[in-house]
């Protein structure tokens, strides 16, 4: 039976990455996203956008691919990405008690930057113009940065 793993999403950064460089010279960014789903409020009648956070991961990989590298440099909190990844089962022992934890990731296999920054830190426009970071098929880097 076939399988596929695949998820598409397009929605924006609800904060800053976290860059985490590993003693192998490995990195990986850890990014807090949301997606919003449009439902019917069934009192009012009117449609509503209801938030669907989730957590991705943007790895640094040999050869080639550096998403790591490419979030910490050109993303921030509030912008707007579409992204390709699949989905990763993480599980962990708990630091107090031991139990088994685990959450659902989206591990970003592609990017595409959408839109503009409004309001980067001291109110400057951080990206100017739509960049593309496509990585699929073992990936160039960055296709296009128009800066």
């Amino acid at each position: 039976m076939a399988n596929l793993n695949k998820v598409m999403l397009i929605g924006r950064l609800t904060r800053d990455p976290e860059i985490k460089t590993f003693s192998n010279g490995g990195k990986v960014a850890n990014i807090g996203f949301a997606v919003n789903n449009r439902r019917k409020n069934q009192q009012s009648g009117q449609w509503e956008e209801v938030p669907v956070w989730v957590d991705l991961k943007a790895f640094n990989r040999e050869p080639g691919r550096k998403m790591a590298d490419l979030v910490e440099k050109y993303l921030n909190k509030g912008q707007q990405v579409y992204i390709e990844g699949h989905l990763v089962l993480e599980e962990w022992a708990g630091k107090e008690d031991g139990k088994k934890q685990s959450k659902m990731v989206v591990y970003v296999d592609e990017m595409e930057f959408l839109g503009k920054r409004e309001d980067g830190p001291a109110g400057n426009s951080e990206l100017k113009e739509p960049a593309t970071a496509k990585t699929a098929g073992g990936g160039e880097g960055i296709d296009e940065v128009p800066f």
